[in-house]
């Protein structure tokens, strides 16, 4: 496992912030008006989760960065008609892979999780 990094000062969060998400890059998220836009609440608790771990130092930013462009790559090329196709369901592919990759999570700990959430009711209230 990564050890953790300590998270340095504020500056440089907003410094490393603003690097992250450079819009002409081609790993960056989608946005409206300058901001990010999440079509669904699970794609912003996805993208909260991943900045966590990263600025806890589980990861480097490079390394999950090219996971994602990979798998952008790769849908690019699996459906070469432009289907549409979800930014933060890539991005979900690239993470699974980095928290296998890390040894922060497996996949069964994962399908496990996976079950146990999409097993609550409709309308539940969020705790465990």
């Amino acid at each position: 496992m990564t050890p953790p990094r300590d998270a340095g000062s504020e500056n440089e969060s907003a410094r490393d912030g603003a690097q992250l998400f450079d819009v002409d890059d081609p790993a960056a998220p989608p946005r409206q008006n300058g901001e990010l836009v999440f079509a669904a609440p699970w794609e912003s608790r996805l993208f909260g989760l991943t900045m966590a771990l990263h600025r806890a130092g589980r990861f480097e930013w490079e390394e999950f960065r090219r996971l994602l462009i990979d798998e952008i790559q790769s849908w690019q090329r699996a459906h070469p008609s432009g289907e549409a196709w979800s930014y933060y369901e890539r991005w979900q592919v690239a993470f699974e892979r980095l928290l296998a990759t890390k040894d922060l999570c497996g996949e069964p700990e994962l399908t496990a999780r996976q079950a146990q959430l999409t097993n609550r009711p409709r309308g539940h209230d969020h705790r465990s």
